[in-house]
């Protein structure tokens, strides 16, 4: 089965708690910035419009990089795509296998050595005693943590937790992977064998969805680029086109008609 993924006109709210005394919404809403995200619902509760009308279609090989400013929608989308927020409206749609890299610590249990934590995700996919073994080794292998491979992942530092996050997640291959900045956080020479494994991975007919703010990344790693501002599509394109825009402040409207802000 082919990977594919399909966001139809997308939109998640965020309830402001302790902001419903009349008083309080009253003059939070007066202070509200951008396109009016802070806004009332059907229920009269004040809620943060978190992602308005996102849709896009990516099918596979494609590398999708998301950009913006904090705040504008970045990580709330991956989120929306794992799964983990629920969309007030519209739809989002994944076709094949998915793994999502947005917290470094997700899936690990500290108390175990990091070997034994790669055993328990080869077992929670099924495999055998041999095809553990070899993950083991490939992740060993990959993420270069010497004698601390055996030792609690409690007391791992937090560069050695990203590169076992890492390695564990790519060497089980999902056809869908979404990744948040955290593990960019590695050094030159780790950030460049991730690129090797993701670019391997793609191109075995692989989607990735990345979330930046390192526009190096997305202009070396993706073919596409989403420009998120206060929560809608400003711009989504070829790589180039899409970060000089953002980068130089460009109208996007003129460049890219379709995305406009309504």
């Amino acid at each position: 089965m082919a990977a594919r993924i399909e966001v139809q006109n997308l939109h998640i709210h965020f309830p402001v708690y302790h902001g419903q005394a009349r008083s309080l919404k009253k003059s939070l809403l007066a202070r509200a910035t951008g396109r009016r995200r802070l806004q009332e619902n059907a229920q009269h509760r004040l809620v943060v419009q978190a992602l308005q009308d996102v849709c896009f279609d990516l099918q596979p090989g494609e590398r999708l990089g998301l950009v913006g400013h904090n705040g504008a929608g970045k990580t709330t989308l991956l989120r929306a795509l794992a799964g983990v927020y629920e969309p007030v409206a519209g739809s989002v749609r994944i076709q094949g296998t998915l793994n999502a890299l947005l917290d470094p610590n997700q899936g690990m249990n500290p108390e175990l050595t990091g070997r034994e934590n790669v055993a328990l995700r080869g077992r929670y996919h099924r495999m055998g005693h041999e095809a553990v073994e070899a993950l083991q080794e490939d992740v060993r292998s990959f993420a270069e943590l010497g004698d601390f491979f055996d030792l609690p992942t409690r007391i791992y530092s937090s560069g050695m937790v990203i590169r076992l996050a890492f390695a564990m997640a790519t060497a089980i291959r999902p056809q869908v992977l979404l990744m948040d900045e955290w593990f960019l956080a590695g050094d030159a020479s780790f950030r460049e064998k991730a690129r090797e494994r993701l670019e391997t991975m793609v191109r075995g007919a692989d989607i990735l969805v990345l979330s930046t703010h390192m526009n190096d990344i997305v202009r070396s790693w993706c073919t596409r680029v989403i420009w998120l501002e206060d929560g809608r599509v400003r711009a989504d394109g070829p790589t180039d086109e899409v970060m000089d825009a953002f980068s130089g402040g460009a109208d996007a409207s003129a460049l890219f008609p379709e995305a406009a802000l309504g």
